[in-house]
């Protein structure tokens, strides 16, 4: 059983995560409008991730005896002035969801429920990827620059980000990692 207090954050959580996958979903919508086709595909999967995350969380409140609460989702950002701009967005709301998550665990363990700080390590191996893949991509941006061909070549090199998650999900490398 969940104690009240890891029940209600980890609610919290499932509405963060949940409105992580709507604001990944209007960015891939964005850069679709934009003609950035691997930017776009980046954030339709980063989307699905986050609702994954989501559901994650859900099945465990539900199997752990507590009551998931399906919060009503935010209205995303639909618009921004740059790409780079909004990678700067993407990093600012995954270090906020890492808070997040770093939050629970100190409840969980402050709670000594074993269980909820066991599950969160998956958690806590995911956001510290999501954050480092962030970084890396507004590295490469301030590298290519802001110049005319600019998101030609950035919308290439997330393309090769896209193609390289496609081949640690069909070996099963993601799954090792978080063993």
């Amino acid at each position: 059983m969940i104690s009240e207090k890891t029940l209600n954050v980890l609610n919290k959580q499932i509405a963060l995560e949940g409105n992580a996958s709507a604001a990944y979903l209007a960015m891939a919508s964005w850069c679709e409008r934009q003609a950035l086709k691997g930017c776009a595909t980046f954030f339709y999967d980063q989307s699905a991730e986050e609702r994954m995350h989501m559901m994650k969380i859900i099945h465990y409140i539900n199997e752990m005896d507590g009551c998931a609460i399906i919060p009503e989702q935010a209205k995303p950002r639909g618009e921004y002035d740059s790409i780079q701009e909004l990678f700067q967005i993407v990093y600012k709301q995954e270090k906020s969801v890492t808070a997040a998550i770093y939050n629970l665990l100190s409840i969980s363990q402050e709670e000594n429920d074993h269980s909820t700080t066991l599950f969160l390590q998956w958690y806590v191996a995911e956001q510290r990827e999501e954050e480092s893949q962030v970084r890396s991509i507004l590295d490469m941006i301030k590298l290519i620059g802001s110049g005319g061909q600019s998101l030609f070549f950035i919308d290439q090199e997330v393309e090769k980000i896209n193609q390289e998650r496609l081949k640690e999900e069909a070996s099963g490398e993601e799954y090792n990692q978080v063993l």
